[in-house]
């Protein structure tokens, strides 16, 4: 039995043959009885086709016509064909032809097509005296009224036959399993024009496809292309016009339930209800020769008798199907296996047989005719290439062809298709590198993206990754290379194509994260420039203009560096300069950065300093020895002057740091940090130790700020921290004891030629030193290891330290 047809019951076709008082149901019932089968062929030019291949008639045609009943069938039916040629317009009686189905040698309806005709139809009536007449004369007392009933079968044909192979597609889908048929469904809806609901592929798998088929009632989408095909009326009919149901004529894109355009015809059938005869309508469904015809009421052999209505296909103009490529813009791989024509435009090529001999027209590298078989695929949404011939045809590298066939008996071109074929190389349009610990994106250009298989990557371990891409037109790939967790070395890119037994391969180098460039400083006139960024210790060089810059100093300021950069002579750049710096790195990659050029810096010039202890002495003082070491506890004084056209004004800024990379210490008027001698000189004071913490240390570097404009770093002196001694003693015949705090600051103690060394992390009190000969003991600090402090001490034995003042 056929299936139960989808939304037929929302079409106003069906005629109650159960109330004949009532010529309209209040809602029409579905087109589900099994009724008689014809068999039809047609015949143009020589060439006979099966009628499920004939989407259109046209004058001179030739039409035989069978009805396939089963041996025991007891009622006599008369087979009546016959032609219409508008509503306003009716047909003469001799296009009128009966058949008797009961008899062996006139049981088939040859009919030719006469000029003017546009409609076609069949009726199979119970034979009955007077029959034919009777049909006849209704036919041609009301023609518009089986104008539109054929019109609109052919219409609900048509979806119907869209309809069914989104089922049948769904049923293959579901038999597979909810991956595939999850995959499917989106693509048959597209392909049939058909309203899909993503939301039913959230449901459990076993419900799916009844979820996808429910409501079929307003499944089928207004299609443009089949409603022409059936409308076939000239002009607008009068009182046999139809109402709207859903949408409106050409609406396109609206969903409609079952056809773009629902009439009554039940109204218009029910019309023509006589004592003797009712009409009913008859769905055919068209498999090769055979018109299945489905009923929506069931048939009376009681008077008044039922005659079934059948539709054939229009007469009119061909109209090929309206393909159109689905991305215009694309550019497909001739050596894809199963290589996929993505079109739109036309549901009938997958539901009809009316496309046929379909195949790919193209010309190979000699200039000889190819012809490429391919087949229609709701599922995949397109023409699929069948067999191996386009693959191993000698093509250019680019090449174009036409979608060809026939659409029913008139030869049709589809849209024009540009193809490829894998054969240039790729090159890699960045430096060939990629950076370990993050996802890089490598571009390829050269080649034929749309015959990438896949890409993937060699790893220096030797394992192989599969990678993600994108094609950027027809030669340019992006590859995503994600390169967490894995160390620096050669990897290598491995493109596969699409008819190519071996990959592509190329070398890109895995380096260490090349940090951040932010911009680059330099003040008019200077030789130093500062380089913001991270990982600013891999910088080798910074060329501006062809002044080479070279590090001369890193530190770490937040969450970033800052790299001092020197050269031998300043470039002559003015104050506003803006100019692009190349950054070398010391793996040879090379970064561009922002040079800024800002105004000229004041300069200054240290006149003058003293260091001045200025807390209690220690039992055993330590005296420095060189002139640049500053005591933590000292007081510093330094003298500046001012060089060039600017002077001091009293509103300065002085910022002092040490090497620890702190927040500078600022020191003004306000605080007492900063006097003037002069309008050129200037007096700096201030205790490093504390101003800076008892942690502090190493060199100390202090500038001047004028109106947010800082002056080179000018040094100043080394802090140091000294440890305290307490006591000296010395055993007669044995060594001697140094006591203090803080011994952890000394690296060692030199006593006479022996020198002892404080281990790291001492926490002791005292250390043994031997008898010092001329009572003089060298202490080296661990802040400054080339700075030296002295203690005198007693020579005797058992003599006790005495104290000493400052020093």
């Amino acid at each position: 039995m056929f299936p139960r047809p989808v939304a037929a019951r929302l079409l106003s076709l069906a005629l109650v043959a159960l109330a004949p008082a009532s010529p309209v149901l209040a809602e029409t019932a579905p087109f589900d009885l099994q009724g008689p089968v014809l068999k039809v062929t047609v015949t143009r030019g020589g060439v006979t086709l099966p009628i499920a291949q004939v989407p259109d008639l046209a004058a001179g045609d030739t039409l035989h016509i069978a009805a396939a009943l089963p041996g025991d069938q007891s009622t006599h039916y008369l087979l009546v064909g016959g032609f219409l040629r508008g509503a306003t317009n009716p047909p003469p009686k001799a296009w009128f032809t009966s058949a008797e189905t009961w008899k062996n040698k006139r049981d088939t309806l040859t009919l030719t097509v006469p000029k003017g005709a546009r409609q076609a139809l069949v009726f199979l009536a119970p034979r009955t005296g007077g029959d034919f007449a009777t049909l006849t004369g209704a036919v041609r007392g009301r023609p518009g009224a089986f104008v539109r009933a054929v019109q609109d079968l052919n219409q609900a044909a048509l979806d119907r036959s869209r309809l069914d192979a989104f089922l049948a597609g769904i049923r293959r889908g579901d038999a597979v399993g909810p991956d595939r048929l999850s995959t499917v469904s989106p693509l048959l809806a597209r392909s049939l024009a058909i309203k899909f609901d993503s939301g039913c592929l959230l449901k459990q798998p076993d419900l799916q496809a009844a979820c996808l088929t429910q409501g079929r009632d307003s499944l089928v989408l207004a299609d443009g292309h089949s409603a022409s095909l059936a409308e076939t009326l000239s002009g607008t009919p009068t009182d046999l016009a139809l109402q709207v149901a859903a949408t409106p004529q050409g609406g396109y894109g609206y969903y409609s339930p079952y056809i773009g355009v629902v009439r009554d015809v039940a109204r218009i059938l029910g019309a023509f209800q006589t004592a003797q005869f009712q009409y009913i309508p008859a769905l055919g469904l068209y498999q090769d020769d055979r018109i299945a015809l489905l009923l929506n009421a069931v048939p009376s052999f009681a008077k008044p008798q039922s005659v079934m209505v059948a539709a054939l296909p229009p007469i009119e103009t061909p109209l090929p199907p309206p393909l159109r490529l689905a991305d215009p813009g694309a550019t497909l791989c001739a050596g894809r296996p199963g290589l996929l024509l993505p079109v739109e435009g036309a549901p009938l090529i997958y539901s009809t047989g009316y496309a046929r001999n379909m195949a790919l027209r193209l010309k190979d590298r000699s200039g000889r005719d190819l012809e490429i078989p391919v087949a229609a695929d709701p599922e995949q949404g397109g023409y699929v290439v069948a067999g191996t011939g386009l693959a191993t045809a000698d093509l250019a590298a680019a090449s174009e062809g036409v979608l060809h066939g026939v659409w029913g008996f008139t030869p049709f071109d589809g849209p024009r298709v540009r193809l490829v074929k894998a054969g240039a190389a790729w090159g890699i349009a960045q430096d060939g590198s990629a950076v370990v610990g993050r996802d890089n994106a490598i571009t390829l250009t050269g080649g034929a993206s749309p015959c990438v298989a896949d890409v993937s990557v060699r790893l220096p371990s030797g394992a192989t990754r599969t990678l993600a891409w994108d094609a950027a037109g027809t030669d340019r790939l992006t590859v995503k290379l994600p390169l967490a967790g894995v160390d620096p070395g050669a990897l290598t890119l491995l493109v596969r194509h699409y008819g190519e037994a071996e990959p592509q391969r190329l070398a890109v180098q895995a380096l260490a994260e090349a940090g951040r460039v932010d911009g680059f400083t330099l003040h008019a006139g200077d030789r130093t420039g500062v380089l913001s960024g991270t990982r600013l210790d891999m910088v080798a060089t910074l060329d501006l203009g062809g002044t080479i810059f070279r590090p001369a100093g890193l530190r770490r300021v937040g969450d970033g560096d800052q790299l001092d950069l020197a050269t031998d002579t300043a470039p002559s750049l003015t104050e506003g300069a803006a100019r692009t710096a190349r950054v070398r790195l010391v793996d040879g990659r090379t970064l561009t950065t922002r040079a800024t050029v800002t105004a000229a810096r004041p300069a200054y010039m240290v006149i003058a300093r003293n260091a001045e202890r200025t807390g209690p002495a220690a039992p055993v003082p330590l005296l420095l020895a060189g002139a640049d070491a500053v005591a933590q506890d000292a007081r510093l004084t330094v003298s500046l002057r001012a060089e060039g056209a600017a002077g001091f004004a009293g509103t300065e800024t002085i910022e002092l740091v040490t090497a620890q990379a702190r927040p500078p210490v600022r020191l003004d008027a306000a605080n007492g940090g900063l006097s003037l001698q002069s309008d050129r000189v200037a007096i700096v004071t201030l205790h490093p130790g504390a101003l800076l913490g008892p942690t502090a240390y190493g060199p100390l570097r202090l500038r001047v700020v004028r109106d947010g404009v800082a002056s080179d770093w000018l040094p100043v002196g080394t802090l140091v921290r000294l440890p305290v001694l307490t006591g000296f003693t010395c055993a007669a015949d044995g060594p001697c004891r140094l006591s203090g705090r803080d011994l952890y600051l000394a690296a060692s103690v030199q006593s006479g030629s022996a020198s002892v060394p404080v281990p790291d992390g001492f926490t002791g009190s005292a250390i043994e030193v031997p008898p010092p000969g001329d009572g003089t003991l060298v202490v080296q600090l661990r802040d400054a290891p080339d700075q030296r402090a002295t203690a005198t001490v007693p020579t005797g034995p058992d003599r006790p330290t005495r104290p000493a003042a400052p020093g």
